[in-house]
């Protein structure tokens, strides 16, 4: 099958779903790994274009680790719009892209761009199938994806509270991989220190991870949930594709 992850900035990926990207990739599918933006305001002392070249290369050194295709959709970070130009952007990269299934954000996050991600592909994995939806040369999908929502940072809402996933998928086995790629990003370091007061990006995904692998009695995982709306598909797909790695989690929460 073809998976497509698509989220705002470059890490995001690395940070929510590189490990069963990983997992998947082991199984002989084809990944294509999207960000919205080139990370252009990420820097605390390097202009936009200076950080978006650094930034777009430390995203295909990570894909490449993987053996996935990356592309950045040209937007600019805190100017996430949910518009015309936006959605037909991500429809032509999903009818290039052609995926099967799809990852990306989740749609209550710490900040808005994460958030207008999540509705834009929601929109777009609908629309890509629509032939009288003209987005460039892709032709239309033959039908939409299954889409699927990572985590929200530290699995949080806006006030704190936790959003449960649906199911969390046991990704120990790909632990090294998904804090190699995310070393790739060595940028992030230097913004998250001046910026968020943190100096430990990769222990702090380390963390997390092992928060939801103790959900699950795994040492590490990631958590999904599905967009089961009019339409979409309800089959587990992704599910489907991880039996051995997939664990539902009991008692979701319905916030978020």
């Amino acid at each position: 099958m073809r998976i497509a992850a698509i989220f705002a900035h470059p890490d995001d990926i690395e940070l929510m779903a590189a490990g069963t990207l990983t997992l998947l990739k082991r199984g002989g599918h084809e990944i294509f790994m999207a960000t919205m933006t080139p990370g252009d305001k990420g820097s605390p002392d390097k202009n936009q274009v200076e950080i978006s070249a650094i930034r777009m290369e430390e995203a295909k050194r990570s894909a490449n680790r993987l053996g996935a295709d990356y592309e950045c959709l040209g937007f600019s970070d805190l100017e996430i719009y949910d518009d015309e130009r936006t959605r037909r952007g991500v429809v032509e990269y999903l009818r290039r892209a052609r995926p099967d299934i799809i990852l990306t954000a989740s749609p209550v996050d710490y900040m808005p761009d994460h958030e207008i991600t999540a509705a834009v592909v929601r929109t777009a994995a609908f629309a890509a199938g629509i032939r009288n939806y003209h987005s460039g040369a892709a032709s239309p999908l033959t039908g939409i994806p299954a889409l699927y929502y990572a985590d929200a940072m530290e699995g949080t809402d806006h006030f704190g509270e936790a959003i449960q996933p649906e199911f969390c998928i046991d990704v120990s086995d790909a632990i090294s991989e998904k804090a190699e790629m995310l070393a790739c990003h060595a940028s992030q370091r230097e913004w998250l220190r001046a910026h968020h007061g943190m100096d430990e990006y990769i222990e702090a995904m380390m963390r997390f991870s092992a928060a939801r692998g103790a959900l699950i009695g795994a040492d590490y995982a990631e958590g999904f949930r599905q967009h089961r709306g009019h339409a979409y598909p309800h089959e587990p797909r992704l599910q489907e594709l991880l039996p051995e790695y997939t664990h539902p989690i009991q008692n979701m929460k319905s916030n978020g």
